[in-house]
């Protein structure tokens, strides 16, 4: 079974920066497409950027364009989040999230392997 961890979380003043890594075990990082959502609390899980298994598919949503980045490291296994900018409305549960197939959705139920969050706080 393939186990996906998050780190990288943090307490961060606004207008600094986190990088959030995404690793994960198993044969198949290589060939999924690699996403993370973001859940504030008493809000729905929501879409922040994914990167298709090629690297040469980004998706951002717009709340983060411009701000944040979206990488992976295929022979790691590890996919990374870079968080520019951060503001306290970006302060939430991060999750990674992966599945196979090369293009990235924005939908969280069209994802089958999921990491167990961590926690990025932006105070001002």
């Amino acid at each position: 079974q393939v186990q996906v961890v998050e780190s990288g979380g943090g307490s961060v003043q606004a207008g600094g920066s986190l990088r959030l890594s995404c690793s994960a075990s198993g044969d198949t990082f290589s060939t999924d497409t690699v996403t993370w959502f973001r859940q504030a609390l008493g809000q729905e899980r929501r879409f922040v950027a994914g990167i298709s298994w090629s690297r040469s598919g980004t998706s951002f949503s717009d709340l983060v364009r411009g701000r944040f980045n979206i990488s992976r490291d295929n022979a790691k296994h590890t996919a990374y989040l870079q968080m520019n900018n951060l503001k306290p409305e970006d302060t939430a549960v991060y999750y990674c999230a992966l599945r196979s197939g090369p293009r990235v959705s924005a939908e969280a139920y069209s994802y089958d392997k999921w990491g167990q969050g961590t926690q990025v706080t932006v105070f001002s």
